[in-house]
């Protein structure tokens, strides 16, 4: 089957391990998938080198960097001069939300889906292992694609836009096993929220130990490298 014949999808990927399986998994249905990544002004650039690292990878047609400057808004320790908390001191909802990034990144994705005349997006929210995200829950996944149905072109004359969260149910180590079985290079990924310069991870944020905990509870080696 050519990519010609295929069906297309957007698939949001942000270098870390949650959204290179998603990546993984909508090759594996079939999809000819457009890797869309979202510059919008995160503490460093590691994660989106390997968003480009995780696309060439795992088979993207191609791969895009869209760049939003949140930043200039803050409200976040990940676009603001706020401290990301460490070995599990936030409490409630943590500073490294970032106001309103699902529903720009979705945004934007659907923006490229219809110019592209695709009906999927993938993106890599999840209910399970996360941080407290408002939008990582199930209920914003179904509205937003609501959302897409009424508010594009495409939705009013009958194409059916799909928004698929396919790690929604899923724990950080059912992640870890499934993106091995798919063939995933979890070493080519970055979750850490303040990694330096060259990738390596700081073991103590919430993204490092969720991702550590998946690796120890699926009975996997951890490929994260550390500083």
């Amino acid at each position: 089957m050519t990519d010609n014949l295929q069906r297309k999808a957007v698939v949001l990927v942000s270098g870390g391990m949650d959204s290179a399986v998603v990546l993984a998994i909508a090759r594996e249905q079939g999809y000819a998938a457009h890797a869309l990544s979202v510059d919008y002004g995160q503490r460093h650039d590691a994660e989106l080198a390997a968003a480009e690292r995780v696309a060439s990878l795992l088979g993207a047609v191609e791969h895009k960097t869209v760049r939003v400057d949140l930043r200039s808004i803050g409200g976040s320790a990940l676009t603001a001069d706020i401290e990301v908390p460490l070995d599990g001191a936030a409490q409630g909802i943590p500073v490294t939300y970032v106001p309103a990034r699902n529903t720009i990144m979705l945004s934007i994705a659907l923006g490229w889906a219809e110019v592209l005349g695709a009906a999927d997006i993938f993106c890599g929210v999840n209910a399970v292992d996360y941080s407290g995200y408002p939008d990582c829950r199930p209920a914003f996944i179904e509205a937003f694609e609501r959302l897409a149905n009424l508010a594009t072109k495409a939705g009013v004359e009958g194409t059916h836009i799909r928004i698929h969260a396919p790690l929604m149910r899923m724990s950080k180590a059912d992640i870890a096993r499934e993106g091995t079985r798919l063939g995933v290079d979890f070493a080519a990924t970055v979750s850490c929220y303040q990694a330096d310069a060259q990738g390596r991870a700081c073991g103590h944020c919430d993204a490092c130990r969720l991702r550590a905990q998946g690796f120890r509870e699926a009975g996997l080696a951890d490929p994260t490298r550390y500083r």
